[in-house]
């Protein structure tokens, strides 16, 4: 069985990040900053880790951190996730999945 499909189930906002990725961290902080609470995986610390890797790389992240699921979709990476921040769209996903509330 895959195991990113049964980590994003039933939570409203996923991070696959590493803890040496400066960007992975500048993701978090953003998402976090609007009263998200992300259930972030740290690739780095796991010891399936590299299967996660290879799983989201198959999905088409390359590189594979950091990935974002919001309602258990792939939305992207960093800069999926800035322009949607940019373009005034990412709050409202947070809204929709009830990551936050306004």
């Amino acid at each position: 069985m895959a195991i990113v499909p049964r980590l994003v189930t039933d939570k409203a906002v996923v991070i696959f990040s590493k803890n040496s990725c400066c960007i992975c961290h500048s993701i978090r902080t953003l998402i976090s900053s609007f009263g998200a609470n992300p259930t972030v995986y740290e690739l780095d610390e796991r010891p399936d880790g590299k299967i996660i890797e290879k799983e989201l790389k198959a999905l088409g992240r390359k590189p594979c951190v950091p990935a974002v699921f919001i309602g258990q979709e792939l939305v992207g990476g960093a800069n999926e996730i800035m322009s949607l921040h940019l373009q005034g769209k990412l709050v409202p996903m947070l809204i929709k999945e009830r990551a936050i509330w306004l």
